[in-house]
């Protein structure tokens, strides 16, 4: 897929190989999620891993919080692989993390890449020794770490520190500033401290999570000018539905419409029981809105209008979404490059033929008043005129016999004017 953004230099980061994903360098930026079940159920871990994973997560973390947790993750690596889901596993690590990885060796070694949160790590001389405990664990397995600031636990030794010194500045700086360069000056000066302790640039990744997007756009930017490091872009407690969708796409769409990330997660409240794995598909959405990555065929759908009062090109819409939903799995193994896909289902004569003509496949719908005739075009030219109550049968055949002649070996029919 050619990139829309192809003039935008991406910034040039050192790459981090996180399991079979590399994260950084010139790799796509890599999509991933975490769990939100007790790691120490094995059987719901193991499931909603595998259910992220098939919505298209490259990566997954999962939280290692107690001893029961660490004990589990051998098992959920090992159920995982024995399934075929060759996910990578992230493990997150707060407050107990150097001690966890100590006593459950089979969990260090079975995860691909530890997380660790500068701000809880430790207090004090404690903070020094934990941290420098994990980085030593993780040289031991030869595991890449990601080491996490988020403003909600931001080490307070460093922030009041830079609050004195700002304060005795003879142009002293707003709070907020002094709140970016301590997430900013956390990280980097961790990373540094692993440096030290004997960790390569190509096993660190830094993230600088907050939750509003006026703040995550100044604290990337201070990270990209300040670094080669890989980052990972997310708005934390970004909220749900609605709100919590806009205001992740909104930070994480000018940032990498910049040049800036590496991989991205968007952290959305689920409602209570609902699917996981839409925090994966908003998060490809992004992507590939900004033409960076291609997931799955795009379908330009009409609004709608008062030209437009009969449900006719809604309910096609929602029933090709679906089709395409149902039948990637299969398309993806069989189809090489059938992500690139577009299509278009149009509702009347004003914009249909030309947004159709405009898509690989595409049909104009007649609207209210008009000829109750239906063309459909591919890659520019009308093939077929469909009629009558079949059209959304008709014209799905027709993008199944387009996909398998396009990429695969299979014959067209789409070439026949059926009408």
């Amino acid at each position: 897929m050619t990139s829309m953004l192809s003039d935008t230099t991406r910034r040039r980061s050192i790459p981090v190989q996180v399991g079979h994903v590399t994260v950084g360098g010139e790799a796509p930026i890599a999509v991933q999620s975490m769990t939100n079940t007790d790691t120490a159920d094995i059987a719901a871990t193991v499931a909603q891993i595998r259910a992220l994973a098939e919505a298209g997560s490259e990566l997954v973390r999962i939280t290692v919080d107690r001893p029961e947790a660490a004990r589990a993750v051998p098992h959920i690596r090992d159920r995982l692989r024995a399934a075929g889901c060759t996910v990578p596993l992230i493990g997150d690590f707060h407050y107990v993390g150097d001690r966890l990885l100590a006593d459950h060796p089979a969990a260090a070694e079975a995860l691909d890449k530890y997380r660790i949160n500068p701000g809880n790590v430790g207090f004090g001389a404690k903070r020094d020794v934990r941290f420098a405990k994990i980085i030593e664990i993780a040289l031991a397995h030869d595991k890449p770490v990601r080491i996490g600031v988020n403003w909600g636990s931001l080490d307070q030794a460093l922030l009041t520190r830079l609050m004195d010194e700002n304060a005795k500045s003879p142009s002293p700086r707003d709070a907020r500033h002094v709140m970016h360069e301590a997430i900013v000056r956390s990280a980097l000066d961790s990373a540094e401290e692993a440096r030290r302790l004997g960790m390569g640039a190509d096993r660190i990744v830094l993230s600088a999570k907050v939750s509003a997007v006026p703040d995550l756009l100044r604290v990337y930017r201070l990270l990209a000018e300040r670094c080669d490091h890989a980052l990972h872009l997310g708005l934390t407690e970004a909220g749900m539905g609605v709100k919590g969708t806009v205001a992740s796409t909104a930070g994480l769409a000018i940032l990498l419409a910049e040049g800036i990330g590496d991989t991205i997660r968007v952290s959305l409240t689920p409602e209570p029981g609902a699917d996981r794995a839409q925090e994966v598909r908003v998060a490809q959405e992004v992507l590939q809105a900004l033409g960076l990555r291609a997931f799955a065929p795009q379908v330009a759908a009409c609004p709608g209008c008062g030209r437009t009062t009969s449900t006719l090109f809604q309910e096609l819409a929602r029933d090709i979404e679906a089709h395409i939903r149902d039948r990637m799995p299969e398309w993806r193994r069989l189809y090489p490059g059938v992500e690139t896909l577009s299509l278009a289902v149009m509702g009347c004569i004003v914009n249909g033929p030309g947004e159709s003509k405009h898509a690989d496949i595409g049909i104009s719908l007649p609207g209210t008043g008009e000829s109750p005739a239906a063309p459909v075009f591919i890659e520019g030219r009308k093939v077929a005129t469909l009629r009558g109550p079949d059209i959304a049968a008709a014209f799905t055949a027709l993008i199944e016999d387009y996909v398998a002649d396009r990429f695969g070996q299979g014959e067209s029919r789409a070439a026949s004017d059926t009408g």
